[in-house]
C-alpha cells in the first residue's frame, strides 16, 4: 500500500557531495517521522539521520556536521544531502518512514536501499 523509492546513489571521490532522495507514494494518510539508515558489508544497520514532521532532526555522529536532512510534506519526500564523503561513508542507504496509511495505525515502511561509493 506504500512503497518508497529511492534515488542519489552512486560513487563519488572522498571529499566529494552525493544528494540521497525518496519519494513516498500510495494510500497515504499521515507520515510521521522519516530517516534514513545505512549498512556497509557485514555490518549491522545503522541510524544516519531523522527528521520528525515538525523537522526536527538528529544526526549519527559520525555525519554530524557533514550530512543535512530535510523533508517536503506537500511533496512526501525527504532528503539527505552528504558533503565532505569520506570512504567509511561507503554502503547501502535505505530510507524509512513511518507512515498511516488507508485503514492502519503508525507502521514502518522502508525502501530498498541505494548504493553510494565512497572512493579514496
Amino acid at each position: 500500500q506504500v512503497q518508497l523509492e529511492e534515488s542519489g546513489g552512486g560513487s563519488v571521490q572522498a571529499g566529494g557531495s552525493l544528494t540521497l532522495s525518496c519519494a513516498l507514494s500510495g494510500s497515504i494518510r499521515v507520515i510521521g517521522d522519516m530517516g534514513w539508515y545505512r549498512q556497509a558489508p557485514g555490518k549491522r544497520r545503522d541510524l544516519v539521520a531523522r527528521i520528525s514532521r515538525g523537522a526536527n532532526t538528529n544526526y549519527a555522529d559520525s555525519v554530524q556536521g557533514r550530512f543535512t536532512i530535510s523533508r517536503d510534506n506537500a511533496k512526501n519526500t525527504v532528503t539527505l544531502q552528504m558533503n565532505r564523503l569520506k570512504p567509511e561513508d561507503t554502503a547501502v542507504y535505505t530510507c524509512n518512514a513511518q507512515v498511516v496509511a488507508v485503514g492502519t495505525g503508525f507502521m514502518d515502511y522502508w525502501g530498498k536501499g541505494t548504493l553510494v561509493t565512497v572512493s579514496s
